[in-house]
This record gives C-alpha cells, sequence and structure tokens, in this order.
C-alpha cells in the first residue's frame, strides 16, 4: 500500500523581496519562526492582512523564504468570503488569477494576479516516485480514513523533487471536510 503523510495547508502568502521590503522597511528580511516539513521552508513571525472587495483577513502568515513572485494561498472559504473569484492552481502557477491588496505595517501593495486555491498535492522524493511507480505532475486520487468522513480526494497532483520531504498537503477547507488530524496517514490510489 502506498501511504502518505497528510498535512493540512492554512491561508499564508509568500512574498518577493521587494514587496516585503515595501511591508515592512527597506531592508528588511523575514524572522523564522519554525520549520516547516518541506526543507527549507518555513513560517515567519510577521503577518499581513489580505484585502479583498469584500472584506480583509487580518494576521495571514508569511512563509518564506522569499520567491520570485508575491501569491497568497487561502482555502475557498476564505477566497469567498473576501470577494476573490476561485482560481484553483499550483503554487507557483498564478497567471491570470485573480489579484488582491496586501497591507503591512510600514506600506500595502496592490497584486494583479497571486490569489490561489492551492491544488491537492503530494510531494514526494525521486526514490519514492520511483517505488510507487508515478511520475512529477501524474494525477491521482487518495483515499482518506476518518471516522465517519472517509473519503476519496481525486485530482491530486504528484509533485517530485529531491529537495522536498513526502507528505500530502490539503487547505482548511479539505482538512475540515474529512476530519484531518496530525499523523493521519492517506492511502495513494493510481
Amino acid at each position: 500500500m502506498m501511504e502518505v503523510l497528510l498535512e493540512t495547508s492554512a491561508r499564508h502568502i509568500h512574498v518577493s523581496q521587494e514587496a516585503l521590503e515595501t511591508l515592512f522597511g527597506k531592508g528588511y528580511e523575514l524572522t523564522k519562526k519554525k520549520d516547516l516539513s518541506q526543507p527549507g521552508q518555513f513560517a515567519c513571525e510577521e503577518r499581513v492582512t489580505v484585502v479583498g472587495p469584500k472584506k480583509s483577513l487580518a494576521n495571514v502568515s508569511i512563509l518564506g523564504p522569499v520567491r520570485p513572485d508575491t501569491q497568497v494561498e487561502l482555502s475557498a472559504t476564505d477566497a469567498r468570503s473576501i470577494g476573490c473569484p476561485i482560481a484553483v492552481r499550483e503554487s507557483g502557477d498564478i497567471k491570470g488569477t485573480p489579484g488582491c491588496k496586501i497591507t503591512g505595517p510600514c506600506g500595502e501593495i496592490e497584486i494583479s494576479e497571486g490569489v490561489i486555491v492551492a491544488k491537492r498535492h503530494i510531494h514526494l522524493v525521486p526514490a519514492t516516485a520511483e517505488k510507487w511507480g508515478v511520475e512529477n505532475k501524474q494525477i491521482v486520487s487518495v483515499k482518506v480514513k476518518s471516522e465517519g468522513r472517509e473519503a476519496i480526494l481525486g485530482d491530486v497532483v504528484v509533485r517530485v523533487h529531491e529537495n522536498f520531504a513526502d507528505a500530502m498537503h490539503i487547505d482548511t477547507d479539505e482538512s475540515n471536510a474529512v476530519l484531518a488530524t496530525p499523523g493521519m496517514m492517506v492511502e495513494v490510489i493510481k
């Protein structure tokens, strides 16, 4: 059986260095709060407010390190609540997605695109992908066994890279729907 750890990815933002300096001040650097499961990725002390057409989400966490482009990852519920159209995409695929305003303690930015609902995905190291017979960008399903909320999630994209750690990521809406718990393992179905 092909099993992988299930993790919940809460709303967060990735920022470019330029955006970071506009939001927090010239020369500003992110402050690591804690490491995340994916090597080199970390949650930061810094928080921002994401402003949509209808309302705002305060205290949205920034994840580091800085990236080439600024991107906001929300659940579908979050996106609807602030009045943003829903664009389900892989992280980094922001072309043609909605934008928003982001405010920090020293300034604000307006992004013309970059608000996404992250496509459910599985990070795998090459050795695991080879063992399971799956490839980068392959679409699979995943069986979640939980008391009273068992489900099969389809449209799960496999992402393979030597810098990853094996784990599946879903957003808070999906996590709540299947009653996910820390340490839960799920079965990958090809």
